[in-house]
């Protein structure tokens, strides 16, 4: 129950084409040779960074959630990654931890990026989703989010108390995160790292999208110490790694750091 093993996914989607993407992705999952437990995919992999949610907005009971929990069964993995939801005539870049028996949980994106008009055509979410597997707590979200240290930041336990366990172990960044800003996604991914002492994962894609934007990929598993165990740029990969609790737990109880955070809130 000290490990789990994860499989990143780094692909080169197909601008808006849900059936092309889901194929090849479908081939991608289908070539893991190593047993793994937790499969990570990019940030809207269905369809790319779009904002045309009304053309490919899919619900709860869409084909891509439906294809999601398939994969899951049969694979008997868990599966995550964001997709275009519409909800009560809302719009969302929804983050979905699927199991293997359907069950699920959901993360709406909290941080729209403006500066490519998403907080135009979706709705921001408000509530952070901490999935746990094998006794792992992990927080998933998305993208943008990664600028904001709050929203990730882990609540120490009240007075720094020895032997209380932190919020999460885990900390998951799903992307399309272009090339051309690709040192600010190195750089913070090893920061909430760092600063959280925890593991981090994140999943980014390769290739041009259809707004002729470029993405290196660079998906990246970094350790609770800021070392870099994972890099990957420039080519498509399916990359299988398994995670060890007993090294997080020798970096907070050598470096206890987290007994010495600022207590806050987080207002909606």
């Amino acid at each position: 129950m000290s490990s789990l093993t994860i499989t990143l996914i780094q692909p080169n989607l197909v601008w808006e084409n849900k059936k092309a993407n889901l194929d090849m992705l479908a081939q991608k999952i289908e070539s893991i040779q190593e047993k793994t437990e937790v499969v990570i995919l990019p940030e809207m992999f269905s369809t790319g960074f779009s904002m045309q949610p009304k053309l490919l907005a899919e619900t709860m009971t869409g084909e891509t959630i439906e294809w999601m929990k398939k994969i899951a069964s049969s694979k008997k993995i868990i599966f995550t990654g964001s997709v275009i939801i519409e909800e009560d005539g809302k719009y969302f870049n929804r983050l979905v931890w699927m199991l293997p028996n359907g069950e699920y949980g959901v993360y709406d994106k909290r941080h729209l990026f403006a500066y490519a008009d998403e907080h135009n055509h979706y709705s921001a979410g408000n509530k952070r989703l901490i999935a746990q597997v094998k006794g792992w707590k992990i927080n998933l979200q998305v993208c943008y989010d990664l600028r904001f240290p709050v929203w990730a930041r882990q609540s120490p336990p009240p007075g720094g108390e020895a032997g209380r366990e932190l919020e999460y172990d885990l900390l998951v960044y799903v992307a399309n995160w272009p090339e051309r800003r690709i040192t600010a996604w190195k750089t913070l991914l090893q920061a909430r790292a760092i600063e959280n002492q925890c593991y981090v994962v994140g999943v980014n894609r390769v290739g041009d999208d259809g707004n002729n934007i470029h993405y290196s990929g660079e998906s990246m598993i970094i350790d609770p110490l800021g070392k870099i165990l994972y890099h990957k740029a420039n080519e498509e990969d399916v990359f299988t790694y398994t995670l060890q609790k007993e090294k997080l737990d020798e970096v907070r109880e050598k470096f206890p750091f987290w007994r010495d955070a600022d207590s806050f809130d987080i207002l909606p």
